[in-house]
């Protein structure tokens, strides 16, 4: 189920850090009195991951492998903060951790901050900022939960009614709350009528356990995602008690919707954005909208474009693969002269573009007559994979199209620990 939808302000095109969260900054920075802008703000930023896994009872320790891959590019909390800071002439101070991306730390330096890179994850550097701030007399500004933050961030509602007067509902991506908190209480305050909807990753849905529960509950991670920015384990309080009173829903999606959703912005919007803010177009390309919205009016907010360029590649890839238009198979062809030949010549004939080709004959154990080559190819979509498949068994040749990673047995002999017992799998959610 695909919705007709508005894509609203809140786009990657419109703000110069390319995110919402200048909106929260500017607000919470203008609303400081005299001497508290004198005096300076203090912040931290830079992945929420591991602030969940400071939280646990057990030992501080560093960050996993895990958790440094998903904070590529985080952080934009930090750089609102600081450019903000200095266009009203107010000191800055951020805190971040020694896993932040070096990107983000001179970035937040080159806007006039003042930068600290102290603490093994975030949840370190935040406390350390806080304690910092009580003792200079600094403003410790929370990224999704000071209240001026919210009432900031619910700007974009406004504009929202403003722009879209006929809109029947509004798709919010969600990580600490704050921002579908704001928007829904600005636009709830002027058109109770409007549905407003929250969207998380699968993998960290805080916003829903926390209602479930009553209050704010620490989520633990259950895989990688793409949308970083919404790796917030455990929502605001200020943001939760808003968000039960104004929210209609809240819906998760998978990883594959979300970089299919960022695919289909790049090709048909020409705009890059990052997987938390393309969240709410997964949902619709998911189908887990409520079924009455369809043909109304939806906005969904394209509030973030921070995407580092090695991930855009991996997620193009991905988005690519769940739209059908890049698959992989493994063919059985004679072994001898001529037999991958003939599995490129049926695969050329038909139209497919072959990315990859792996040519396996030591693994396979029936047919010794017989190899197994494993195909990435480009298509045009399912309709053309269906055409590729007819094509090559009306050759003769022998195919799958599998979601599998096919490796070599003593391969799976190492990983697993033992004696192999086939394919070693990996999701068919991306």
């Amino acid at each position: 189920m695909l919705l007709r939808a508005s894509h609203t302000f809140g786009s990657c095109s419109f703000a110069f850090l390319c995110s919402f969260k200048e909106r929260g900054a500017r607000f919470a920075l203008h609303m400081l009195d005299a001497e508290a802008k004198k005096v300076g703000v203090i912040a931290a930023s830079a992945g929420e991951l591991c602030a969940a896994r400071a939280a646990k009872p057990a030992r501080p320790s560093k960050c996993s492998p895990l958790d440094q891959r998903l904070r590529i590019y985080a952080g934009n909390h930090a750089q609102a903060m600081a450019y903000h800071a200095k266009l009203l002439g107010i000191p800055c101070t951020v805190y971040m951790p020694t896993i932040a991306p070096l990107t983000k730390i001179q970035a937040c330096r080159a806007y006039g901050a003042n930068v600290v890179v102290q603490g093994d994850h975030i949840g370190e550097a935040r406390d350390i900022a806080t304690q910092v701030g009580k003792e200079q007399g600094l403003t410790y500004i929370n990224g999704y939960d000071h209240p001026h933050i919210i009432a900031g961030a619910g700007t974009m509602g406004l504009e929202i009614l403003e722009q879209v007067p006929d809109v029947a509902a509004v798709i919010v991506p969600v990580g600490g709350a704050g921002l579908i908190a704001g928007t829904a209480v600005a636009i709830k305050s002027l058109r109770p009528d409007v549905r407003i909807i929250g969207v998380e990753p699968e993998n960290i849905p805080s916003l829903r356990e926390a209602m479930a529960a009553g209050k704010p509950v620490q989520t633990q991670l259950r895989g990688a995602t793409l949308a970083d920015g919404l790796l917030v384990p455990k929502v605001g309080l200020n943001a939760f008690h808003l968000a039960c009173k104004y929210v209609d829903e809240v819906v998760t999606v998978r990883e594959k919707h979300i970089a299919l959703a960022m695919l289909r912005l790049i090709e048909t919007e020409k705009c890059i954005v990052e997987g938390g803010g393309a969240t709410g177009l997964a949902a619709a390309l998911q189908g887990v909208l409520p079924a009455d919205l369809r043909g109304k009016k939806v906005v969904f907010p394209l509030c973030g474009g921070n995407v580092d360029t090695p991930v855009l590649g991996r997620v193009i890839d991905r988005g690519l693969a769940a739209d059908s238009r890049l698959i992989r198979m493994v063919a059985t062809v004679d072994d001898r002269p001529g037999g991958i030949a003939r599995l490129t010549a049926a695969l050329a004939d038909s139209g497919a573009s072959v990315k990859d080709l792996f040519h396996e004959r030591a693994w396979l154990d029936s047919d010794f007559s017989s190899v197994h080559v494993i195909v990435v190819a480009e298509t045009r979509g399912e309709e053309h994979t269906g055409e590729i498949f007819a094509e090559l068994h009306k050759r003769n040749i022998k195919v799958r199209r599998v979601s599998k990673v096919h490796r070599p047995m003593h391969m799976l002999e190492e990983a697993r620990g033992g004696a192999p017992t086939g394919d070693a799998v990996e999701p068919q959610d991306l």
